[in-house]
């Protein structure tokens, strides 16, 4: 999660010195969005292609290259969840 909140933190700096510059960004945010899904999907054609020039399967190459490298390590819920509900006991006076 922390590399989603940089990678979001980055975008408002630079956001925040375009607008301070009067800068427009270089394209609307939809067209730029399927920009970099372009370039995404185009740098996994060439694993893929390897991979069935190869003979081997096409899901070896997606589980080893396309899927890591797409989707990055997604974020997963953690055991360190503070229960909100129950009160905490002060240590030294015994009291909630």
């Amino acid at each position: 999660m922390k590399i989603y909140l940089l990678s979001l933190g980055a975008g408002l700096l630079v956001g925040v010195i375009y607008s301070l510059l009067n800068v427009r960004s270089p394209a609307p945010p939809v067209v730029a969005l399927i920009g970099l899904l372009g370039i995404l999907v185009g740098e996994q054609i060439v694993p893929l292609a390897k991979s069935i020039w190869a003979r081997e399967p096409a899901a070896l190459s997606w589980l080893h290259q396309v899927k890591p490298h797409m989707f990055g390590p997604l974020p997963k819920g953690g055991l360190n969840v503070v229960e909100a509900t129950s009160p905490r006991k002060d240590p030294t006076s015994g009291k909630s």
